[in-house]
This record gives C-alpha cells, structure tokens and sequence, in this order.
C-alpha cells in the first residue's frame, strides 16, 4: 500500500508564510538602513557674524583657527551642529563656549552655505547667523578672538568674507525700515551718540536732527528724563533717550537711509527714500 500523504494544517501554512515574511523584512530593514547611513555624508556647521560698533567703526568678531584646514587664519567663530540641539541652540553654544560672547541683543538667521568645495576637508553645509552686541558691552574673549575693523580685514579663512559681508549688508537694510538701532546702542544715548552709531554702521554721514525727526515720527525713541553732562568745558548738558522697545519690529518697510548728496558731508542729512 501506498504511504499515507501527510497534510499539513492551514495553521501550518500560515507560520511558515510569515516567517518568510519576517526575513524578507530585516533583510530591506538592513539595505535601508545601510543606504540612509551612506547618504548622511555632509556634516552641517553653524557660523555667527557678530558686530558690533566702536570708536566710530563697525567691527566684526573673529577667532584664529588653530587646526587644519587654514590653521593660522582668521574665520567667523562657530562649530558642528549637535543632533539633540536646533541651529538657534548650537551657535549660542559656541559663542559662549568658545569666544566667551553669552549675551547678545539681537541674533537672527542669515543663510546657509551648501557649495561641495566650501571645506576642503570634507562635504559640509554652512549655516550662518547676524548676532549684534552693542556698543557699551565688552565680551571677555580668549586670546585667540579679536574684534577686526570691516574697515579692514584680514584673510578669512573659508567662504567667511562673504558671508561676514553679507551680514553688514542685512544690518544696514534693516537699520531703515525696523527698529534694529537698539541692538547697537547701550540703553541709554544721546542723539549725537546715536547718530555716530548708525553712521559707523551705514559707512555715510547722518544728521542728529534728521535722525532724531524720522525715529521720533516712527514712535521708536523715548526721552528717559536725564541728561549727559560733560563738565565745565563740554557744552550745554544733552537730553538722554532710549529705544521703547529692544524686540525686533518693521517700522516702515519701504524706508531706505541714504548717503547724503550734495552739500559739506558733514551737514548734509541723509536722504530717506521709499
């Protein structure tokens, strides 16, 4: 007699379908894993353009590097981007932890670099920020970070003039139509130390009266109620003021601060165009 053919349960079938199954699905959760891994290959860093004005100068923040590539040389300060902290988070952290700059009075995103061949080293995206520090603050920075003159600045190291230039480029527009003078001023200021502020920062010559006119009109300054007295020697005391708010605002978003034109430069206002 024929042996008897043995018959396999539907429950039988159904175990061996779905552990083929379960196979099949590590075997594309390894490929996937392994593919996504080897796409990861640009590291992304976090750049600050910190500036500041002093002396009558727009100044910008810079550390020399120490390693290689461009060991030696003078770049914007920042670092790699941490996977548990935001873009905002880890150029804050750098500042502090490497040039000692823990307070700023304005910080914003400026843009993000993606050139292949920006670093020689290796594939790496670049994403820069416009920090502000005013006038009357003074970081204690290491040894190797110094404020530069824009005026005159050394080689920077990387694609940092660029970006360096395009932050004083943002910080000039913005000084038109929005409030962004607080972030340069100390809380309190005279009209004429205003004027020098935004004059250093435009690269022009501005008028205390035309300043004060079209700040005032905008509702941005308040007179605090003192006065700046210079001595015996200096003068008639000056009224004291200070920006009503130190946050960010658009105040008239078709201004534009000119270069004066025509006239002695040093009497000639700035012409305000929309």
């Amino acid at each position: 007699m024929p042996e008897p053919t043995t018959t396999r349960s539907c429950e039988d079938c159904f175990f061996t379908a779905w552990s083929f199954c379960l196979k099949v699905d590590n075997l594309w959760s390894r490929v996937y894993t392994v593919t996504d891994s080897e796409a990861k290959t640009a590291t992304h860093a976090v750049l600050a353009a910190v500036l500041r004005v002093r002396d009558g100068q727009l100044e910008a923040l810079l550390w020399r590097r120490a390693r290689k590539p461009y060991a030696g040389s003078w770049s914007l300060p920042g670092g790699i981007l941490e996977e548990d902290e935001t873009l905002e988070e880890s150029v804050r952290r750098h500042l502090a932890q490497k040039v000692d700059v823990q307070e700023l009075s304005h910080l914003e995103q400026l843009e993000t670099r993606s050139e292949p061949g920006r670093n020689p080293a290796r594939r790496e995206l670049a994403t820069a920020f416009l920090g502000l520090v005013p006038t009357d603050a003074d970081p204690d920075l290491p040894d190797d970070t110094r404020w530069h003159s824009l005026d005159a600045l050394p080689e920077l190291a990387y694609d940092h003039e660029p970006i360096l230039l395009s932050a004083r480029d943002r910080l000039r527009g913005k000084l038109s139509y929005t409030n962004l003078g607080f972030a340069l001023a100390p809380a309190e200021f005279t009209i004429a130390e205003l004027r020098d502020l935004y004059a250093a920062a435009l690269a022009h010559r501005v008028s205390a009266t035309n300043l004060q006119r079209v700040l005032l009109r905008r509702g941005l300054l308040e007179p605090t109620g003192g006065r700046r007295h210079y001595g015996q020697s200096g003068g008639r005391p000056a009224a004291l003021y200070r920006f009503r708010s130190r946050e960010l605002r658009i105040t008239d978003q078709f201004a534009v601060f000119r270069p004066p034109s025509g006239g002695p430069p040093s009497e000639a206002p700035p012409t305000m165009a929309r």
